[in-house]
């Protein structure tokens, strides 16, 4: 029976099958493969025919190396899978990218940042991929600099420290909380504290000042213990960030800027049975459903996301592109404000 079974395996089509078929060389399939000019109409013919007949299909990697081209692009996320998966904003951002991937024939691979700088070479230097997509950037990120030395094409989805020579894609981070805590202190709140998370990228940066300039604008002083940045954007952050500034302060509102922390805010506001505005950023889907359902600024995930790609596969096509896109944001009012 074992015989049997191993005589009926159907054996996987080479292209050196599609070459002794064809009576050609397989570098000569291989060209085809990738629309040579050098290569006649008539041998060009042949050779799909028995790639018809022997109904082979090519393999994406083997034709990269053949083209210097995979047509993949990798997509790094800065945590691990779980952190990285648990978080809506990550996943609407994928759903954009893989959307525009799809519709121009990119593949899509995943990957996670590493603690040591020189896994990033595996991908400059191995021919993996054709372009990087980076979440979020820092002050001296030894990443961007050395894919910019290396001139290996990517995009950043988040500000970078310095525009030049990188492509990009972000929202007006500053203007959103600046017009934010203007909104909130028209509505009569004047003690309005900030919860944020890793205020070693850009975009909490530009998050913060834009919440002390908006504090400023309407001639209310900035009092640093109503500010914390913590060390990730979770719901257990924010609720330990709320539960410290509740303790000793008498607050009105919460800004925060991910939607996760306004949900750990929540749940501590509870716990006082305080009536106390909570706003949070990314809107993600969970957010229209929580009790009270919560306010929040919509970042436009999936566009960013869609622009990323756009922009990086513009890049690797050879078309004009600005190289950045800015991408509006939209204050979504719910009870929780």
């Amino acid at each position: 029976m074992r015989n049997f079974l191993e005589g009926c395996k159907i054996m996987k089509v080479t292209i050196k099958d599609v070459a002794r078929e064809a009576k050609v060389a397989t570098s000569t399939v291989s060209r085809v493969l990738a629309n040579s000019d050098k290569i006649s109409e008539e041998t060009k013919e042949r050779v799909n025919e028995a790639i018809k007949k022997l109904n082979y299909t090519p393999s994406i990697v083997a034709r990269g190396l053949a083209k210097n081209k995979t047509r993949i692009l990798a997509v790094i996320l800065p945590q691990g899978a779980e952190s990285s998966f648990e978080n809506p904003f990550f996943v609407q951002a994928m759903k954009g990218i893989s959307m525009c991937a799809q519709k121009e024939n990119y593949y899509i691979m995943y990957t996670f940042k590493e603690e040591n700088e020189q896994w990033i070479k595996k991908f400059t230097e191995g021919n993996i991929v054709d372009g990087l997509f980076l979440f979020n950037a820092k002050s001296d990120d030894k990443t961007i600099e050395h894919l910019k030395k290396n001139k290996f094409p990517f995009v950043i989805i988040g500000r970078p420290e310095d525009i030049k020579n990188v492509l990009w894609v972000d929202n007006d981070n500053f203007e959103a909380v600046y017009q934010l805590t203007q909104r909130l202190i028209d509505k009569g709140n004047k003690k309005i504290a900030f919860i944020g998370a890793k205020k070693e990228l850009n975009v909490s940066k530009d998050r913060l000042n834009g919440y002390k300039q908006g504090m400023f604008s309407r001639g209310l002083e900035v009092n640093e213990e109503l500010i914390f940045e913590m060390d990730d954007f979770t719901e257990i952050e924010g609720y330990k960030a709320a539960k410290c500034i509740l303790e000793k302060n008498n607050v009105s509102a919460f800004i925060t800027t991910d939607d996760l922390l306004a949900f750990g805010v929540q749940n501590a506001i509870k716990e006082v049975g305080e009536d106390i505005s909570v706003v949070g950023f990314n809107n993600i889907p969970l957010a229209s459903y929580r009790k009270p359902s919560l306010s929040s600024v919509d970042i436009n995930s999936e566009k960013l996301g869609f622009y990323a790609a756009k922009i990086l596969i513009d890049k690797l096509e050879g078309k004009k592109n600005m190289g950045y896109h800015v991408i509006e944001t939209k204050f979504i009012e719910r009870e929780s404000s």
